[in-house]
């Protein structure tokens, strides 16, 4: 019986017959989990972990949560699956939750599988309406694995899938590493949303449909954009007659300490993708927030896009009852709380003690350390040592989130402060026994 079988023997048969993503299949030994609780995860060895990843950056509410659990429990005895032409009741009580969250400028929400499959559904309705085809993106940003994402996505990712058509890139802002010569947080404003501008004229803007943003780049580095960004860009995107998305899969329902991270910057897109936190990753999930305008438009023109499993009655369910234990547990309260109070000035201390941290930044449950071999040049720490950091972390019992040279500190939105005390302890013992 597969139940009887040695926690070797399933490793064995999980190397011979998983296949991962992003990796070079021969080197992988993939931790295997067996169970998880709140803040902590078990590996099959029954060795014990605090996250500090929240997985991929979607476990807000931490794991297992028992309302929603029992919330999924419930919808499965009553209506496990359902075809995406009907509607139900917690498809109906889902769309109204996240509206609500979203604000009077938005309707409707399209229902998808995840955050690349909202993304591209955003784009064919960007097209669709402008009757445009570019999309333009940043060269520091992640927007999903399938077609038209991929390509959308700035980093490294999307060189070996260039299959769609129709995308441009452009730097944002990021004065760390700052593309425009910037001196201080104002100059690199104004110079960024200033190449935005040029690179539009230069592209034409009449062939442009739709800027795809992330409110907050999330995977590209966690770059708080600086005030007046987004709303330089909304104005921008006004005078071009141009679409504006947000992609808030990573960032949004609570990381920030915001239900969106863009309600922080006083400023309307005509999209919001979203994925993830909406509920912590339970059930496979996504969706696209559609404005008013938008949502009119598509009153009498067809939406030439479905998906199968599009208003899922469990994924429906466990968005009720995830937005619903947020609220009522004021997760958000505890997510500005614990980055302002705990987080910021604990990485700080960190950062002072340890100079391959070249800068911390975030906010609420989602910060970035970023490693460089050299402050003063900035150099980026190299992969091996990243991994040597890694690999300490991981053997003090802390899921760390590592990519390129950054730690991102992103655990569920339910942390304490004894929990980023032990986080902090064992970010520093690792850094300084990795050498650092």
């Amino acid at each position: 019986m597969a139940s009887e079988r040695t926690p070797e023997e399933l490793k064995n048969l999980d190397r011979q017959h998983n296949f991962y993503s992003w990796s070079v299949q021969g080197t992988l030994a993939p931790m295997m989990v067996s169970h998880a609780q709140g803040m902590h995860v078990y590996d099959i060895d029954g060795k014990e972990f605090l996250d500090f990843s929240s997985q991929l950056v979607n476990v807000n509410i931490g794991h297992s949560h028992p309302s929603v659990v029992a919330a999924i429990t419930e919808q499965a005895k009553t209506l496990a699956t359902v075809g995406p032409a009907f509607s139900s009741r917690p498809r109906v009580e889902a769309a109204v939750r996240i509206i609500d969250r979203a604000g009077e400028s938005f309707q409707k929400v399209f229902f998808t599988n995840g955050g690349a499959d909202a993304n591209e559904n955003a784009i064919r309705a960007a097209r669709l309406f402008t009757g445009r085809t570019k999309v333009l993106s940043t060269y520091r940003s992640y927007h999903g694995n399938t077609g038209a994402a991929i390509v959308a996505t700035g980093d490294w990712r999307r060189q070996p899938n260039e299959y769609a058509t129709g995308h441009v890139h452009f730097f944002g802002p990021f004065l760390y590493r700052t593309e425009f010569a910037s001196e201080n947080m104002e100059q690199e404003c104004e110079r960024a949303l200033h190449h935005l501008s040029r690179t539009i004229e230069a592209e034409g803007p009449d062939t442009i449909a739709a800027v795809l943003l992330e409110s907050v780049p999330g995977t590209a580095g966690i770059m708080v954009p600086p005030p007046g960004y987004l709303q330089g860009v909304r104005a921008i995107c006004d005078r071009f007659g141009i679409m504006l998305i947000v992609d808030e899969v990573m960032c949004g329902f609570g990381r920030t300490g915001h239900w969106f991270a863009f309600q922080a910057h006083d400023v309307i897109p005509d999209m919001i993708t979203f994925a993830k936190g909406v509920n912590s990753g339970y059930v496979p999930v996504g969706g696209v927030i559609f404005s008013t305008t938008l949502s009119d438009y598509f009153e009498s023109h067809m939406f030439p896009g479905g998906l199968t499993y599009s208003g899922h009655p469990l994924a429906m369910a466990s968005i009720v009852a995830a937005l619903d234990a947020m609220q009522d547990e004021a997760m958000l309260d505890n997510a500005t709380m614990i980055g302002e109070e705990h987080l910021r000035p604990g990485l700080a201390d960190l950062a002072a003690k340890h100079p391959v941290i070249g800068e911390v930044r975030g906010l609420g449950c989602f910060f970035a350390l970023e490693l460089v071999s050299d402050p003063e040049s900035r150099k980026p720490l190299d992969a091996g040592s990243v991994l040597a950091i890694k690999a300490e972390i991981l053997s003090r019992g802390l899921l760390p989130f590592a990519v390129d040279n950054r730690i991102h500190v992103v655990p569920p939105l339910i942390v304490t402060p004894a929990d980023v005390s032990q986080a902090l302890r064992i970010y520093d013992e690792a850094l300084s026994a990795a050498g650092f």
